[in-house]
């Protein structure tokens, strides 16, 4: 179990040369973007990072990190518990011309004056990492499939109308 905090900046150059291993826990409540997208967070996320050369001698990060986060349910709104777990590989850049070189593999990561903001690195890899739609189990939503439907249309019989236009006739009130 990790019970270290992450740095909040490295030098990921110096840590690449050395084929550094780092690990530990940021705190959800870090991560203003996250709360943005999907609200406030509670607990920690765990990260590991692994500093190395690869054999074309780009500098590179590979990384996973696992988080319990509450994401809304896209049905009724309220918040439900959701493990988000990723495997990244980053490839470290001083340029955007540079990061359109590497391989569609690597993920670029901007580092700028030989440092690297590694709050940011993670909070934008949990954010990825954010599944589209989160739904409870039917039987566990406040919201039913009848409260899906809407409008009198919803009840109208399965016989298709005669005319398309035989359905706005109707709404519109004209017989």
């Amino acid at each position: 179990m990790l019970t270290t905090r992450l740095p909040n900046r490295v030098e990921p150059y110096r840590l690449a040369a050395h084929a550094e291993h780092l690990e530990g826990l940021v705190a959800l409540d870090a991560f203003a973007r996250l709360a943005e997208a999907v609200g406030a967070q509670h607990g920690e996320v765990a990260v590991w990072l692994d500093f190395a050369i690869d054999a074309q001698g780009r500098r590179v990060i590979q990384g996973h990190l696992e988080a319990d986060l509450q994401l809304p349910c896209r049905r009724c709104l309220s918040p439900m518990a959701q493990r988000v777990e990723s495997d990244f590989l980053l490839g470290m850049v001083s340029s955007d011309a540079l990061a359109a070189e590497l391989p569609s593999t690597h993920e670029p990561v901007l580092v700028e004056d030989e440092q690297l903001n590694l709050l940011t690195v993670v909070e934008d890899e949990l954010i990825l990492s954010l599944p589209q739609v989160v739904y409870h189990d039917e039987a566990d939503c406040a919201v039913s499939r009848d409260q899906l439907t809407s409008g009198e249309g919803a009840e109208a019989s399965d016989e298709p109308a005669a005319s398309p236009f035989e359905v706005l006739r109707r709404l519109k009130g004209k017989h």
